[in-house]
């Protein structure tokens, strides 16, 4: 079977952006929280050199996972955006590594190091999309806002904008599903135009793009605008003097889970 670019990026493969609305336990939790534990996964994903260390923070996700009540298969999916790059790396790793030689023909070799390297580094690239996945799926837009601006307030002592910093990065995260979908709309038309994606060799398939990025490009800046212009409609002047309607509090759950994080990711580290 042959998987077109319009399936890889289609609109129902990005998670990173968007939010499923819940009342469960990890979705009451503190912004700051889930932002925090997800700095410390990313950080352990980095000091972990084991197989069996990536094995056990991958239960840990698929137990936030359960916990969130996300439907597996949407997390899946969410993978495939970042197969290439997955396959790209595993590849780099298994014939250009020296080590033990497995399997050799000419100039190419299978090592050992390789191997095994190229699989590390596949699952440190799944989980980190799991785990920032996790993140804006079970936050809402508005919520994030908050954390990375609360996250960010210590800097405002040295007159670093942190409202503006957090809205600028979580107004980013929102575009990236609504510009994937806009890109699979005129991905479907010019096809209905006669426009081929998929033959040629790789020099004539990335020009055959251009027809897609310079009207997805024209989108974009138009978006910028019109919410430029409602956001000064409705008088926003950015963070200074404005007050907040749920303020962020933490509750002894969010000190339980950043506590739980942090020890068991530790004791992964340390072990593996």
């Amino acid at each position: 079977m042959v998987v077109t670019i319009s399936q890889v990026f289609s609109f129902r493969n990005i998670t990173l952006g968007q939010y499923i609305p819940g009342e469960t336990v990890i979705h009451r939790l503190d912004p700051r929280t889930k932002l925090g534990a997800m700095f410390m996964v990313i950080i352990g994903l980095f000091m972990i050199d084991s197989p069996w260390g990536y094995l056990c923070v991958a239960g840990l996700l698929w137990l936030v996972i359960a916990l969130a009540r996300i439907p597996l298969t949407r997390i899946l999916r969410g993978l495939k955006p970042v197969l290439f790059i997955m396959i790209f790396t595993f590849v780099l790793h298994v014939f250009f590594s020296q080590g033990t030689v497995l399997w050799q023909v000419g100039p190419l070799q299978v090592t050992e190091e390789g191997l095994i390297r190229g699989v590390q580094m596949g699952m440190r690239l799944i989980l980190l999309v799991v785990s920032a996945s996790l993140l804006t799926l079970t936050t809402s837009p508005l919520v994030l806002t908050d954390g990375i601006e609360a996250l960010l307030a210590p800097a405002q002592r040295i007159s670093v904008p942190a409202h503006e910093l957090a809205m600028m990065m979580t107004i980013a995260l929102r575009f990236i599903p609504t510009l994937m979908e806009e890109a699979e709309k005129i991905m479907k038309a010019q096809t209905a135009r006669g426009a081929s994606f998929t033959e040629g060799n790789l020099l004539q398939r990335a020009k055959s793009l251009l027809p897609i990025l310079i009207p997805l490009f024209v989108s974009a800046f138009r978006r910028a605008e019109d919410l430029a212009v409602a956001m000064e409609a409705r008088g926003y002047v950015g963070g200074e003097g404005r007050s907040k309607f749920k303020p962020l509090v933490f509750k002894p759950v969010d000190w339980l889970t950043l506590g739980l994080t942090t020890v068991v990711l530790g004791i992964i580290v340390v072990v593996w």
